[in-house]
């Protein structure tokens, strides 16, 4: 079964996922009740069917008791080389005041002006 779009980072996430769960010994529905995410939902993002949504994997992490930052990076929502700069980008996510379109929206617009700006200094070094 082809899983298009959804991909090798999502695959990643659900296997971590499931590796915390079983470390903390929680079954799928007691996790799915802890954190407020349907069992089905958590168990398509487990095997790599569904890519949550940031609140979502905040929601995940906080039953966990993990970093929220290191789900954003498994699910491709930040870059593990962002270091110091992933600050941006972990303060839209947290902002209960967007929803998940303007985050990602946000996220979209300063990826672009950061790659903008690499390629101009980039030019500037010839």
């Amino acid at each position: 079964m082809a899983k298009g779009v959804v991909g090798k980072t999502v695959d990643n996430l659900g296997e971590y996922l499931k590796e915390q769960r079983t470390a903390s010994k929680l079954s799928l529905r007691q996790l799915s009740e802890v954190a407020g995410v349907s069992n089905p939902y958590l168990s398509q993002i487990e095997r790599g069917l569904r890519k949550p949504s940031a609140d979502v994997l905040q929601q995940i992490a906080k039953a966990l008791r993990i970093s929220a930052e290191q789900l954003y990076i498994r699910a491709g929502i930040l870059s593990p080389e962002d270091g110091l700069g992933g600050s941006v980008e972990l303060a839209v996510l947290a902002d209960p005041g967007l929803t998940e379109r303007q985050k990602q929206s946000l996220l979209d617009v300063y990826a672009s002006f950061l790659a903008i700006n690499a390629a101009e200094s980039g030019e500037g070094e010839s």
